[in-house]
C-alpha cells in the first residue's frame, strides 16, 4: 500500500443514506444514521469476518477469515493458491461483511497485496492478541492483503429504515 494513511490523519467520512428503492422505507434526514465508531469498534471486536471474492468466470466466492482492523484498514492474509488467494490474483474487488445480520457492517473496496514497510508493525502483534497466532507478514505462503474500503454500510436490523448508513470514503 503505498502512502499509508493512519486513522488519525484521515478525515472522519461522512455519513448518509443508502441508495434504495421506495419500497425499503429509507428514512430521510440525518437522524437515527450510525457513527464511524460504531463501524470501527465492531471491526476491531470482531473475530470472523466474511470476505467475499470473485471467481474468473464470475461466479461468486464467499468465505469466513480471521483478520485485523488497524487505521481504517482491513488486514488478512490467505495462501495464493486458495480459492480466494486465485480469485484476488485475477480481480482484487472484495467484499468483507461482519457475521451477524442483525447488527450489519459490510465493506467494498480493492484488495491490496501488502509486505514489508507498507504492512504496519502492530499487524502482527495485534493479530497474535486476537487468535494466538504469529503470521509471518513476508511470507510467500500467505501473503497479506488490504482492504481500504471505498464504501461502508451499516445498519441494525431491528430499527433498518432509521438506521440505514452508507459511508463514501476516499
Amino acid at each position: 500500500m503505498s502512502g499509508q494513511i493512519s486513522a488519525r490523519d484521515r478525515t472522519m467520512p461522512e455519513a448518509g443514506r443508502p441508495a434504495m428503492t421506495a419500497g425499503y422505507g429509507i428514512a430521510s434526514g440525518s437522524e437515527g444514521l450510525l457513527s464511524w465508531s460504531h463501524v470501527t469498534e465492531r471491526m476491531a471486536r470482531a473475530r470472523n469476518y466474511w470476505v467475499g471474492t470473485t471467481r474468473p468466470d464470475g461466479r461468486p466466492h464467499i468465505v469466513p477469515v480471521w483478520g485485523v482492523w488497524l487505521d481504517e484498514t482491513f488486514y488478512f492474509s490467505t495462501d495464493p493458491a486458495s480459492r480466494k488467494g486465485r480469485n484476488l490474483a485475477v480481480n482484487s474487488d472484495l467484499v468483507v461483511h461482519l457475521e451477524s445480520g442483525d447488527d450489519v457492517i459490510i465493506f467494498e473496496g480493492t484488495a491490496e497485496q501488502v509486505a514489508g514497510v507498507s504492512l504496519p508493525a502492530e499487524f502482527v502483534d495485534a493479530y497474535d492478541a486476537k487468535y494466538g497466532f504469529r503470521p509471518a507478514p513476508d511470507s510467500a505462503t500467505q501473503p497479506v492483503y488490504a482492504l481500504r474500503p471505498r464504501v461502508a454500510h451499516a445498519w441494525l436490523e431491528r430499527d433498518f429504515p432509521n438506521t440505514a448508513t452508507r459511508w463514501r470514503l476516499p
